[in-house]
This record gives structure tokens, C-alpha cells and sequence, in this order.
């Protein structure tokens, strides 16, 4: 068990390390200059002094080699120090922070939500008895999957917020704000786990534990729940822990159409602007909510196969 803590920290801490070169990368190779966007947004793109924009430059680290820049800011981001926003020149650390709570909120609603849904209809298309019944169900999950996020929330707000207003359909004013975008993220999400779960249910009652289980006396309902779902978890399991970056990245959207105040409209503003430092550090923050979910999935593995954890290594 320790050996397999060990090594999944150490590939948590290789996915954040990766994140932020990879981003490092791929802002300093798209064209464009961070300071002259943000002076044309100032209207003062054409008027600025040379000696302005190279005192900017400066002060923001542009000024220096790319090598340099990031030695420096990988440095400043082990501190959890990713700098000064170009777009606004506030503390990078302290916006994203403030931002924060609304979107994990928002995530955190949508992932419950899918796990209910997606349990709820795998569970019951491999339990009940009518053929119909469960062909029915096992449709849903295909046509959850396939309809765009955006349009599931254009047809939330106008059934819930404009046609019967029951529901608010923008801002960030309490539990009320937070069901309509939460449904939007979670129909897909809770879509793909019933697709998924409901397949290893499916094959897992098809094993010869399940006979034993029944031979020594065992109810429907205890090996269907007890044994099958067990053991066919664990796939299930994984999709949840990729689905909390999925949900964090559709959060983008899903605040530009509900104008929520989180990560995702301020991801979108700092693209927008090329905001060097603003992108690194969500995309790094991002990236750590993702690692730590995914660690806790990864760590949860043993209590349903306890050989996961004991499974010795494969020579190189």
C-alpha cells in the first residue's frame, strides 16, 4: 500500500509540473503581445510611449528570455505565486482564490447530481424484470452523452427561468442560482457514468460468483447491490475522477450562458486578453483540483479490490 501512495504522488506531482510547461509553452508560442493587447483595450495601443510599453514589459517579466521567465515563474509558483494579472494587475493567487468557491460549488452540485442520476438508471435498467423497461433506460445514457451542454441549459432557462420562472436564471444569489448551470454539467456527466456502469453491471452479472452468491441463499437485491456493484465499480469509479475536469473545463461555458461569476468567466477573459500569468495560474489550479480528485479515486481503488494496491510491479 505504500508503494502505491507513493507512486501515485509522484505522478500527481509530474501532472501539475506538466500542466505548467505545457501551458508555459503554448502561450509564448501564440502571437501576440500581452501589453499591446492590453493597451488596445485601453485605447491606447497607438499613443503609447516605447519607454511605457518597455516599462511594462518590465514589469510584468516580458523583458526577459523565455528560459528565464520560466525558471522564475516556476519557482514563483512552487510558492503559489503566479504573479500580477496583465489584464487588471491584480494578485493572480488572490483573484483566482475569490473565484474559486463559486465554480467548486458549482462542480461539486453537478458531480453529486450525476452520480445520482447516472447510479439511479444503471442500477434499475440491470435490475428490473421487463425487457421494454429496460431497453428504455438503456437509451438514455446515448442521448445524454450526445446533446451539447449549452443547448441543455438554453432549454433549462426557457422551461425554468422564462417559460415558469421558478428558477433564477443568472447571477450567483444562493442554492437556487447554482440547480440550473449544476443540471446543465451533470445530464452528460450522469449520462456517461449510467452508460458505463450499467455495461460492467451487465457483465459482472454474468460471472460465477454471482451463481455461488445465489446457491448459498444470497437475495436479488444483495448480489445485485453487494457483489455486482462492487465489482463492477471500479470503471465507473475512473469516469468520476476524469469527470471533475471535464465539469471544471464545461464550467467555461456553462458561467458564459448562466453569467456566473467563477473560473470559467474569468478563463475566458484572461484568454481573451492573452493574460500570461492569469492563464498559467488557473490552468495550474485546475489542473491541482483535477490531480487531488483523481489521487482520492486512485486511493479509493483498494476498498474494492484490495489487490490493486498489492499488484506487484512490471519489470521494465
Amino acid at each position: 500500500m505504500r508503494r502505491y501512495l507513493l507512486s501515485r504522488l509522484g505522478q500527481a506531482v509530474f501532472v501539475v509540473w506538466a500542466a505548467f510547461s505545457v501551458s508555459f509553452l503554448i502561450l509564448y508560442v501564440l502571437p501576440g503581445d500581452p501589453v499591446a493587447i492590453m493597451l488596445d483595450a485601453r485605447g491606447e495601443g497607438v499613443l503609447a510611449d516605447p519607454a511605457q510599453v518597455a516599462q511594462m514589459r518590465s514589469r510584468f517579466g516580458l523583458d526577459q528570455p523565455i528560459l528565464a521567465q520560466y525558471v522564475n515563474g516556476l519557482g514563483r509558483a512552487l510558492r503559489g505565486d503566479f504573479g500580477i494579472s496583465i489584464e487588471n494587475g491584480h494578485d493572480v493567487a488572490t483573484t483566482v482564490l475569490r473565484a474559486l468557491p463559486q465554480t467548486l460549488a458549482l462542480a461539486a452540485l453537478a458531480l453529486l447530481i450525476s452520480l445520482v442520476l447516472g447510479l439511479a438508471v444503471a442500477l434499475a435498467a440491470t435490475y428490473t424484470r421487463r425487457p421494454w423497461l429496460a431497453e428504455l433506460l438503456l437509451c438514455l445514457p446515448p442521448l445524454g452523452v450526445s446533446i451539447p451542454s449549452f443547448w441543455i441549459g438554453l432549454v433549462l432557462l426557457q422551461c425554468f427561468s422564462f417559460g415558469w420562472p421558478f428558477l433564477p436564471a443568472t447571477g450567483n444569489a444562493g442554492f437556487a442560482s447554482l440547480v440550473l448551470p449544476a443540471l446543465t454539467l451533470a445530464i452528460p456527466t450522469g449520462a456517461a457514468i449510467a452508460q458505463v456502469l450499467a455495461k460492467s453491471l451487465s457483465a459482472a452479472l454474468r460471472q460465477g460468483y454471482i451463481d455461488t452468491a445465489y446457491a448459498k441463499g444470497a437475495s436479488r437485491r444483495r448480489v445485485h447491490l453487494r457483489h455486482a456493484l462492487r465489482n463492477a465499480a471500479i470503471p465507473a469509479l475512473t469516469l468520476v475522477g476524469m469527470s471533475a475536469g471535464h465539469l471544471l473545463g464545461g464550467s467555461v461555458v456553462t458561467e458564459t450562458v448562466f453569467s456566473r461569476a467563477g473560473i470559467g468567466r474569468l478563463t475566458q477573459i484572461a484568454v481573451q486578453a492573452q493574460d500570461i500569468p492569469m492563464v498559467q495560474g488557473l490552468v495550474v489550479l485546475s489542473t491541482l483540483v483535477y490531480v487531488v480528485v483523481n489521487l482520492a479515486v486512485d486511493l479509493l481503488y483498494p476498498l474494492f479490490d484490495p489487490r490493486i494496491a498489492a499488484a506487484p510491479r512490471s519489470p521494465a
